[in-house]
C-alpha cells in the first residue's frame, strides 16, 4: 500500500523507526505524509517526473531563501514519483493571511535570473484536458463558452508568445504553496517551476478577486507588496489588468472547471464560491471573443 511505503520512507529518513505517519494531503492523485520533521510526497501519476523534475528541484535547492530545499533527489516507489522535504508550517487560514509576505516572496523569485537550461512552465495542456473531460450539464457549457474566448495558444492552438518565457516563475502559486521554516516563508511544490510570464503567478488571486471570492483588501495587500518590492509582472503604477486580464480569465475558467468536475464526481451541488466562478465564466463569454 502506497501510504505504508511513504511512512516507511519517512521513518528511515527521519531516523525514527517507530514513528507514526500523518496524512497531510490526499487529493487529485497526490498523497503527502508527514513523519516527524520529514514530509514524503507521492506525485500525481500523470505528472512529469524524471530529469525535468530533478532539474526543477536542483534549481529550488540553489535558492534556499526562496524555495524549500529538498532532502534528496526524486525516488520511484511502486511506479510513483516520490520526493522528500523538511516539514514547514503551512499558512493558518484562521490567522491574518500573509499577503504582504507572499507579494514580496513572489517579487524576489521573479527577479532571479533563470539558470541556463531552466524548463518552460507548462500548464496549458492541463487546462485543455480539464475542459475536454468535463461532464455534460449547463455549468459545463458555460465554462466551455468562456474557454472559447481565450487566445488560441491557451486552447492548444499555436505557440505562446515570447513574453511567456521571460522570468523564473513558480507556475502554480497560491497561499497553500507557502510554508514557514525558521520564521521565514518559503515556496513549495516545484513541479511547475520554470520559465514563464510572471503575471501567471498572480493569476489565481486575480481570478478569485475578479469573481468576488477574494476580499478586495486582501488582493490590494498582495498586489501592493508585490509592486513595492519591484515585481516585474505588472507596471509599478497604473492599471495592472492590462497584463493580468488573460491570466485571470484563464484561471477563473480553470478553477470553475475543477469545481464543476469535483462537484459532479461527488454528486453534490456547487458551493457558493464555485457558483460565483461559473457566473464569472458567463460574464467572460458574454463580453469576450476568441482571440
Amino acid at each position: 500500500m502506497l501510504l505504508e511505503r511513504l511512512v516507511e520512507i519517512g521513518r528511515e529518513r527521519a531516523g525514527t523507526p517507530g514513528a507514526g505517519g500523518t496524512v497531510v494531503y490526499d487529493r487529485h492523485g497526490v498523497l503527502v505524509v508527514r513523519v516527524g520533521d520529514v514530509v514524503v510526497k507521492a506525485h500525481q501519476p500523470n505528472r512529469e517526473g524524471g530529469p525535468p523534475l530533478a532539474l526543477r528541484m536542483r534549481i529550488a535547492d540553489a535558492l534556499p531563501g526562496l524555495l524549500l530545499t529538498s532532502l534528496g533527489p526524486p525516488l520511484e516507489v511502486d511506479g510513483r514519483v516520490v520526493t522528500l522535504w523538511p516539514y514547514g508550517e503551512p499558512v493558518d487560514p484562521e490567522a491574518d493571511l500573509p499577503w504582504e509576505d507572499a507579494g514580496r516572496l513572489l517579487a524576489r523569485l521573479h527577479a532571479v535570473p533563470p539558470p541556463e537550461g531552466t524548463p518552460v512552465r507548462g500548464r496549458r495542456e492541463r487546462l485543455v484536458r480539464l475542459v475536454a473531460e468535463l461532464p455534460g450539464g449547463p455549468e459545463t457549457e458555460v465554462v466551455r463558452r468562456a474557454f472559447g474566448t481565450l487566445p488560441g495558444w491557451l486552447r492548444g492552438e499555436g505557440h505562446p508568445p515570447d513574453t511567456e518565457r521571460t522570468h523564473l516563475v513558480h507556475g502554480d502559486w497560491h497561499l497553500g504553496q507557502m510554508v514557514r521554516v525558521q520564521n521565514t516563508w518559503r515556496l513549495i511544490d516545484v513541479e511547475d517551476l520554470g520559465l514563464g510570464d510572471p503575471a501567471w503567478d498572480l493569476a489565481r488571486p486575480a481570478a478569485l478577486y475578479s469573481a468576488g471570492v477574494l476580499d478586495p483588501e486582501h488582493w490590494a495587500r498582495l498586489l501592493g507588496a508585490y509592486r513595492a518590492s519591484g515585481g516585474p509582472a505588472v507596471p509599478a503604477e497604473g492599471d495592472p489588468w492590462e497584463v493580468l486580464d488573460v491570466p485571470a480569465r484563464t484561471l477563473v475558467i480553470q478553477i470553475a472547471a475543477t469545481c464543476v468536475q469535483s462537484a459532479r464526481a461527488g454528486d453534490r451541488p456547487l458551493d457558493e464560491a464555485a457558483q460565483a466562478l461559473v457566473g464569472t465564466c458567463s460574464r467572460i463569454s458574454s463580453v469576450g471573443t476568441p482571440a
